[in-house]
């Protein structure tokens, strides 16, 4: 593995590597920046993205153009590698809508096994929960750029125009109308962190010993069961919508199927969430959105090329 590429995939490698570079092309300073700030940056391009696999696209694009870079006239490396890392987003993003316009079925961001911190930092576990990464796919691509720079990140109105190549006045605007938009749309307030743990167990309990009631109790009257099979794993093509249908279809599939499912416990994009499989094989990952102490959406991603992001954990960092 030469630099370059550690630089993008291990930031422990490459700092391991720090200065020994190909034939002195890549100096030691920009790697050490790049990997300070890769959490930050694969961060960015997530919120923007909803999908992992084009972030770290976008990782790549911006590290090849950062080694580019000559470092003395950045007064700030930080705020450089997001705008880099904006830009090639906003990029990728506008292929995006392009390939989801031909997606096969209802369209889910890709999930993410997260580490411990996400879900204690309540601002960063609510701007990557698939609820709120759902909310931003309402927005144009520079309307998103705008909110998740301007609200997940802090970044300052000029930085954010350098980013986005509009005026800091234009931004502004933007930034006002993109959070009246996510605002009517916000999904409410979550119940405490202990009482979502508890509502999984419930489900997950009710789920793999056939407990129409119980399943029932636990979900919300309008409850919504949207499903990302990609076309390539069997999903409803549309969202699934109360709790009768959502309780019915899953039990009733089960039954009809004759099939063992069964959860695990699992911390997903900052939230409680469960690993299923079925008859012991992997399935997918089942993330929730609550309302009081109750279930109110299941977002079920079973498209397997989604899932590749669920088998360790990924850093993600506001900071």
């Amino acid at each position: 593995m030469d630099e370059r590429t550690a630089a993008v995939g291990d930031g422990k490698a490459a700092a391991a590597e720090e200065g020994a570079g190909r034939g002195g092309r890549v100096p030691g300073p920009a790697t050490e920046t790049f990997v300070a700030h890769r959490n930050l940056l694969f961060t960015v391009a997530y919120e923007m993205l909803g999908s992992a696999a084009d972030a770290e696209d976008v990782l790549q694009e911006t590290w090849l153009r950062w080694i580019e870079v000559d470092l003395a006239e950045v007064r700030d490396r930080r705020s450089y590698l997001v705008r880099m890392t904006t830009r090639q987003a906003l990029n990728r993003l506008r292929t995006m809508s392009r390939r989801k316009e031909s997606y096969v079925g209802s369209w889910l961001p890709e999930p993410l096994l997260t580490t411990p911190d996400v879900a204690e930092d309540v601002e960063l576990a609510e701007s990557v929960s698939m609820a709120m990464m759902l909310v931003m796919e309402t927005l144009s691509p520079t309307e998103r750029a705008v909110f998740v720079l301007r609200e997940a990140f802090d970044v300052g109105f000029e930085e954010i125009a350098a980013a986005v190549d509009k005026s800091p006045a234009a931004v502004r605007q933007i930034a006002h109308r993109a959070r009246r938009h996510v605002d009517a749309r916000r999904p409410r307030a979550a119940v405490p962190p202990g009482g979502a743990r508890a509502a999984v167990e419930s489900f997950r309990r009710a789920l793999e010993t056939g407990d129409l009631q119980g399943l029932m109790d636990v979900l919300a009257p309008e409850a919504v069961l949207v499903a990302d099979g990609g076309g390539i794993k069997q999903a409803s093509p549309r969202p699934i919508v109360s709790a009768d249908k959502v309780a019915r279809l899953i039990l009733g599939g089960i039954a009809r199927r004759g099939i063992t499912l069964t959860g695990t416990a699992a911390v997903v994009n900052g939230g409680p969430a469960l690993v299923l499989r079925i008859d012991g094989e992997f399935d997918g990952v089942l993330s929730f959105r609550f309302e009081g102490d109750r279930i109110a959406d299941l977002y079920y991603v079973r498209n397997p090329e989604k899932l590749t992001r669920v088998a360790s954990a990924t850093a993600l960092s506001r900071h």
